[in-house]
């Protein structure tokens, strides 16, 4: 279908002239000569309805894939990219996150000290903005709220462009206030909706058949690896120059967070006997596991404590230990995280924060500290699955 489409858009830039007769085989056949006609303008999505009409069981797709760049805020905190909302356009930062599903900023309504830090949607200046009427409101695992309202309008990620059902903040708590970028973008299921019966971005680009395949791919760059530049959201492909080896796909177990199941947890390769269920979370910094894992981890690092205070705390000097590692085993394959990722944030005396916290009991949470060692393809087919493979480090 490629190569009939790809042919197809050539010959309309070509022109037909005078048939010329030449001598094959003893017999007269004719050569019909083509000449470039200047005035041909391509236009890619004619010429697809145009197959499309003309050969209804074909379904050439205008399908594409589109690319955020991200911001990463020092120290590998979070990560954000650029959204255009509205007709004419206005620009959000907003924070792709497939552990929740809404995509919400604050309204230019709002005059909350958090809303009035970042940048607001004022909808009576776009001429694609329609009113839904609902109350909306959402709330994290941190405390954190916002509230506010539903309407829709079109979106713009990377030049994939659909309408969308949006969250307007008419308030937001004061965490939100030191937070760089403007708001959220869900990648989880719909779910996790805060409002029943709207339908995720994912959702409403694959039923439009607006991508080339039915994926969201992931690579965080690390401050440590990449200095914490050329990261990027991929919607629709697969970037093979990101990854090394080949990607596993794990199953996913339950469609509301991007759930799976862990089977092991390694270090150095051995087994620690700690596994559950657990997502693989871009909206959250690090990896959080049950106390008993956490503890299993840090018994095998060498001058690593707990603080019932703070926490898990291991020696900065771990940040030049690549060798050592933490590793995860799921759908067959075990992914790795290097102990230099484990200190994360200087707490004084020689200790840093660990990457990795115990006490979460029920789902464990596989954050940027695991992702930005792994390459991930959140694929949204019906048997959803998540794809990993180690990062490509020059």
């Amino acid at each position: 279908m490629k190569i009939f489409a790809l042919v197809s858009l050539a010959g309309a830039a070509l022109t037909v002239v005078n048939a010329l007769p030449i001598v094959v085989n003893n017999r007269t056949a004719f050569v019909v000569p083509l000449t470039r006609n200047p005035h041909f303008k391509p236009d890619a999505q004619a010429q697809i309805a145009k197959l499309n009409r003309r050969y209804p069981g074909l379904n050439v797709l205008a399908a594409s894939a589109g690319r955020i760049p991200l911001i990463n805020v020092h120290p590998d905190l979070e990560y954000f990219g650029p959204v255009s909302v509205g007709t004419p356009a206005q620009s959000f930062k907003l924070n792709f996150d497939t552990g929740s599903a809404d995509i919400w900023f604050p309204s230019s309504t709002c005059t909350a000290a958090a809303c009035r830090k970042h940048t607001r949607f004022n909808a009576a200046q776009s001429s694609t903005y329609q009113k839904d009427g609902r109350q909306w409101s959402i709330s994290y695992g941190d405390g954190s709220t916002a509230s506010g309202f539903l309407g829709s309008d079109m979106i713009d990620v990377g030049g994939i462009q659909v309408r969308q059902t949006i969250g307007l903040a008419t308030a937001e708590s004061a965490q939100f206030g030191s937070s760089p970028d403007d708001g959220l973008f869900g990648l989880g299921f719909s779910t996790i909706e805060s409002v029943k019966g709207v339908k995720t971005f994912l959702d409403n680009v694959i039923a439009a058949d607006l991508l080339a395949q039915p994926v969201v791919s992931v690579f965080l760059p690390s401050e440590r690896l990449f200095n914490g530049k050329g990261g990027e959201y991929l919607f629709g492909g697969i970037d093979s120059s990101k990854f090394t080896g080949s990607l596993i796909y794990v199953p996913v177990i339950r469609k509301a967070y991007w759930q799976v199941a862990i089977k092991d947890t390694l270090y150095n390769g051995q087994s620690l006997g700690q596994g559950g269920e657990g997502i693989i979370d871009t909206g959250t910094t690090l990896v959080i596991v049950d106390e008993a894992a956490a503890q299993a981890i840090h018994e095998g690092i060498d001058g690593a404590l707990h603080d019932p205070e703070v926490g898990w705390l291991v020696p900065c000097s771990v940040r030049s230990d690549s060798a050592n590692r933490v590793s995860f085993s799921m759908g067959g394959g075990a992914f790795h995280v290097p102990l230099a990722d484990l200190a994360y944030q200087e707490v004084g005396s020689g200790y840093c924060y660990s990457g990795i916290q115990g006490g979460k009991y029920g789902l464990w949470i596989l954050g940027d500290v695991f992702i930005k060692n792994n390459y991930c393809v959140f694929s949204q087919t019906t048997s959803p699955s998540i794809g990993i493979a180690p990062l490509a480090v020059n």
